[in-house]
Parts: structure tokens; sequence; C-alpha cells
């Protein structure tokens, strides 16, 4: 029983700190990718013409693709777009689309800070090492004038030489530390204003909370369990359904009746989530059992608004593997 209740407090670590541990090995992940890009794949041309654009090549098209697979990887960015163009999202005028896209952008928004964690990663992780910056700021003309500034006259024509330990001209090869100096200084600066803005932006998100911190933790447990149930039931619906066809198909046979939601159904519990402090829901599957019990519109939005440290309910996907 020992190793049973040590695992059990292991497993409550993990669904208590989620998130964090999430951010952190997506961290570490992104940290040890740029170690082999730079050590392995990295080979600095030691050219004036091509100094500039590897090195930039190498520093933001990584961090690019790490923020597009941020937005691909979100069950809620596909919540958000899955049907959109055929759903009539406009109710009410122009005020209903204008209400629509406004949920819409503030949806993108927490998205697009969320998937910006493993880029700015990359970015600072690479500034800190150095080795892109050093390659494409030699091969730029603006820093090369200024670096070179009352220096020899072959130092502007042999900077980009200096990636490579190959400048010849004297006091040249030295502007290598100058040029480490400033892509860690670089990364710090950077590592630090990210900080700061989490920082900030989670306090404010906090602070303006319509919900109390236990309600709030209450609230991540539902959705846990729900989703959890969820995929069981629509796993054993779906054998059931399956199991249904394929002895008719075989026996040729009328199929019994197995009941399964409408289109309509699925299509209001996969709409993205709304607060209303006048209508509380923990997910829009409690919105939409609540609703067909009081014959009230699940689409209705009056009052309904997204609101920032609410995204978790959205999170989730009954097609993932779920180990707990």
């Amino acid at each position: 029983m020992e190793p049973m209740k040590k695992l059990q407090t292991v497993l409550d670590l993990y669904l208590k700190h989620r998130d964090a541990l999430g951010y952190g090995l997506v961290t570490l992940l992104t940290a040890g990718g740029e170690r082999i890009f730079s050590t392995a794949v990295f080979q600095c041309p030691c050219s004036a013409t091509w100094n500039l654009a590897y090195g930039l090549v190498f520093l933001l098209v990584p961090a690019l693709v790490l923020f597009l697979l941020g937005y691909v990887l979100r069950a809620r960015t596909w919540r958000l777009l899955t049907g959109c163009c055929k759903q009539g999202v406009c109710t009410g005028g122009g005020t209903g689309c204008c209400n629509a896209g406004l949920r819409g952008a503030q949806v993108c928004a927490q998205l697009t800070g969320a998937a910006a964690v493993a880029p700015l990663t990359w970015v600072a992780v690479a500034l800190l090492g150095g080795s892109f910056y050093e390659c494409a700021a030699s091969g730029s003309r603006v820093l090369a004038r200024r670096l070179c500034s009352g220096r020899d006259p072959q130092c502007v024509p042999q900077l980009p030489l200096v990636p490579c330990n190959k400048a010849q001209a004297p006091g040249v090869q030295d502007l290598l530390m100058d040029l480490k100096a400033q892509s860690q200084v670089l990364g710090w600066v950077l590592i630090a204003a990210v900080t700061v803005c989490v920082l900030i932006i989670v306090s404010v998100t906090r602070c303006v909370s319509p919900i109390s911190f236990l309600q709030l933790s209450f609230w991540k447990i539902y959705v846990e369990q729900e989703q959890k149930i969820l995929k069981s039931q629509a796993t054993e619906h779906a054998t059931e359904l399956a199991k249904e066809n394929v002895k008719c198909f075989f026996e040729d046979s009328p199929p019994k009746e197995v009941n399964t939601p409408s289109n309509e159904a699925w299509q209001q519990i996969s709409s993205v989530y709304t607060f209303n402090p006048k209508n509380q829901y923990y997910s829009m599957l409690h919105k939409h059992v609540k609703g067909k019990e009081k014959n009230q519109s699940i689409r209705s939005t009056e009052g309904s608004a997204v609101v920032p440290g609410f995204g978790f309910v959205d999170d989730h996907d009954i097609h993932a593997t779920n180990a707990f």
C-alpha cells in the first residue's frame, strides 16, 4: 500500500501543478532543441552576403514554427475554428456581429499568449548562446560601421569572418566578445521583460476575476472530472453504436435505436465558453443541460463575455488521451 500512496501523492502533485509542469517541459524541450541546432546544424557561412540572412533564419524561423504549433496543438483553437464558416455567429444584427468578433479576438489574444511561450524561450536561449546573433550581426553593415568605428580600415570587410575566427586585421577578432556580450544582454533583457509582463498579466487577471480563489479551484476540478466522464461515456456509446451497426450488417437485420446527441447539441457544447454572472455555468455542456431544462437558447449571448483566466474550460478534447 505504501507505493500506491506515494504514487497517488505524485499524481495529486501533477494535477495540482499541471499547467506549470507543462510549460516547464515545453521550455526544457525548446532549450534542448536550440542547443542541438546551434552545435550540430548551425554553421555560419562567414560571408558578407549570407551572414545576416543565415543568422536571422536560425534565430526567427524556428520561433515562428513553434508559435504556429502552439496554435495548432491547442484544442481551443479548433473549438473556435471548426464550423465557424457554416454557423450563424451573427445574431442580433450588427451588435451581434460585433460581439461575436470581439469574443473571437479575445480568444485569439489568449491563445497568442499561450502559444508565445515556446518561441520566446527559443529566442532567449539562442541569444544567451550567442551563435546566431554573432553570425547575423557580423553581416549587418549598420552594426559593422558602428563596431568598427576608429578601428583598422579592413575591419568592416573582415567582420563577417569573425564568427569563424578567420579575421586577420588587428583587433577585429576581439569584436567576437563584443557581439557575444550584446547577444547575452539582449537575451537577459528579453527574459526579464517576459517575466515582468507575465507577472503583471496574471496578477491583473486574478485581480479582476469574478469568482473567488476556492471556487476557481473547484471549477478546475469539475472541468477535469466532466471531461473524464464525457470521454468514458462517449467511448461507451460509440462502441455500442458500432457494435449494433456491425451486428445488423452481418445479420442483415434492422438496427435497434441507439440514442446519440443531435448535430445541434454537439455544436452547442463545442462552442467557446463565455461567462455570464447572472447564469453561471461551469462548461458549455453544463449550460446546454440547464438550458434544455429551462427551454433557453444556449446561443443567447446577452451578458456573456470571454473572461481572461477561464481558458482552461475549453482546453480539453475528448479524443485526447487522458491518463488520469
